[in-house]
């Protein structure tokens, strides 16, 4: 993209959103978007059963509070900062400042960095968790959310690794100079040139040569006399 700045073309240019809507940041956005709602959404609605002792709720991988806790933390996160980031992505072309735009991309590479590490921690977390649960009533009822939960975090390992290189593709690029060339061209638009150095008018005979390939011309060469009839 000529002008381009961190993948972002010139700030205050109108927003295609269809071409927006097509890329495939704004794709994996959504896509991490659903995931986070399949994740802490059955945690949070069929994540606790009852004991078999009584009627106090329990955690459904392997009773343990801890692991509830971290798996609705952790897509309740990812679904605010996919909302966050894609709002960004909107307003990004209106930022005038490529040190903002830096910093939106480098906030960009390093929250996406962590929840693709904090995903991978939760989905193995989850994993162990629901291997050692052991089976009864509530456990089969609520196994198709436990199970849903742990693969919508083994999905988002990779949506999130993709939003990180895309992140860190968009970094790379940088800033094109170009964009700054108009400002510079009407800066020094109104600064005269140097001109030529001006002499005195009065050449020296120590500076002058005569035309190449010239030669003098004697009208009455030595030795030679007219020959007389």
């Amino acid at each position: 993209m000529e002008g381009a700045s961190f993948g972002a073309g010139r700030a205050g240019a109108a927003l295609d959103p269809v071409s927006f809507a097509r890329r495939p940041q704004t794709l994996l956005r959504v896509a991490s978007w659903v995931f986070s709602i399949a994740v802490f959404g059955p945690i949070v609605n069929e994540g606790y059963v009852n004991t078999d002792s009584g009627p106090e709720l329990r955690c459904v991988f392997n009773g343990n509070a801890g692991a509830c806790r971290f798996g609705v933390a952790l897509g309740l996160g990812a679904f605010l900062a996919c909302a966050a980031f894609l709002l960004l992505d909107v307003r990004f072309q209106q930022i005038s400042s490529v040190r903002d735009r830096r910093r939106a991309v480098l906030l960009d590479l390093g929250f996406s960095g962590l929840w693709s590490f904090l995903w991978f921690v939760g989905f193995c977390f989850l994993t162990n968790q629901w291997q050692h649960t052991a089976p009864g009533p509530g456990t089969a009822q609520a196994g198709d959310a436990a199970r849903a939960a742990i693969a919508f975090s083994f999905f988002s390992i990779f949506s999130w690794v993709a939003l990180t290189v895309k992140a860190l593709q968009r970094f790379r690029l940088g800033t094109d100079m170009s964009l700054f060339a108009t400002e510079q061209l009407g800066a020094g638009a109104g600064q005269a040139y140097p001109g030529y150095p001006v002499g005195s008018g009065v050449e020296g005979t120590e500076t002058y040569q005569s035309p190449p390939f010239t030669e003098t011309l004697d009208t009455s060469p030595k030795g030679y006399q007219v020959p007389a009839y």
